[in-house]
C-alpha cells in the first residue's frame, strides 16, 4: 500500500520506501505525537526522530536492528517522554540543539547546530535550525535521488508555522527562518513530516505564506 502519513495513536506505523532507505511514522502518546524511524537498507542502521512517548511501542518498532542515534527536534516534554528509556535500552547517541538540551532527561551526547550533518549509512540528514517555537528547534532534511524529505518537529505544519505563544518577536523569527531556510531553497515537491498530525508538501503550503504573515500565527 502507498504511504499516506495518516496514523493514529495505538494503530500501526505507516511505512514509506525510498531508494536505500525506509521511513516509518508512528503516532504515540496522549498528545498524538509523531515519531519517525529511518532505516538504511545497506547497513541496517536506524535513527529515531523524537522518542515522544510509549517506549514499548517505539522499541518494538526499532526491533533487533541497531539504533545509532535519537534526535530530539525541540525541548517540549511531549517530544521526549520516552527518550530516557529508549536511549538506555539501545545505547543510542542523543542528539539535539544546545539551546534545547538542558530540559532533556538525559545528556545530549552529540549536540548539533544549523548546517551540521548526521550520517545514516549512505544517507545524510542536514540540520536546519528554525528559531521561534523554541530557541533550539531543528528540522532534519533528507535529500534522496527523488524529492527532498523534511522532518519539521513543531516548527511547520500543514496550515502554518508552529506556535510561538503570542510572542511577535518569536513569530517573526520563525517565519523568517521558514522562508529563508525552507521555502526559498527547497522545491515544491519537498515532502514534510511534522511533529503532530498529517504530512504535506511545501508546494501545497507555499501560497498561504502571505496569509500566515498577515494573521500573525
Amino acid at each position: 500500500m502507498s504511504y499516506t502519513g495518516d496514523v493514529t495513536v495505538g494503530g500501526p506505523a505507516d511505512s514509506r520506501e525510498l531508494p536505500g532507505l525506509t521511513i516509518q511514522k508512528l503516532a504515540v502518546g496522549r498528545f498524538d505525537n509523531n515519531a519517525y524511524l529511518l532505516r538504511d537498507h545497506g547497513t541496517g542502521d536506524q535513527i529515531l526522530i523524537d522518542a515522544a512517548a510509549e517506549p514499548d511501542r517505539l522499541l518494538a518498532l526499532i526491533g533487533d536492528r541497531p539504533l545509532s542515534r535519537i534526535i530530539t527536534t525541540h525541548r517540549h516534554q511531549d517530544h521526549w517522554q520516552a527518550l530516557a528509556e529508549v536511549a538506555s535500552v539501545t545505547s543510542a547517541a542523543v542528539i539535539a540543539h544546545p539551546h534545547d538540551a538542558e530540559p532533556l532527561p538525559v545528556p545530549v551526547t552529540d549536540p548539533v547546530v544549523h548546517g551540521d550533518t548526521i550520517a545514516l549509512g549512505d544517507h545524510v540528514l542536514e540540520v536546519v535550525h528554525l528559531r521561534g517555537h523554541t530557541p533550539g528547534s531543528i528540522a532534519l532534511l533528507l535529500r534522496t535521488s527523488g524529492r527532498p524529505h523534511l522532518f519539521t518537529g513543531d516548527s511547520l505544519f500543514p496550515g502554518g508555522a508552529g506556535g510561538t505563544f503570542g510572542d511577535p518577536t518569536n513569530f517573526k523569527s520563525l517565519m523568517t527562518d521558514l522562508v529563508e531556510r525552507v521555502f526559498e531553497p527547497l522545491p515544491d515537491d519537498t515532502w514534510f513530516y511534522p511533529g503532530h498530525g498529517g504530512d504535506s508538501t511545501l508546494g501545497r503550503e507555499r501560497p498561504s505564506i502571505p496569509d500566515w504573515w498577515a494573521r500573525g500565527w
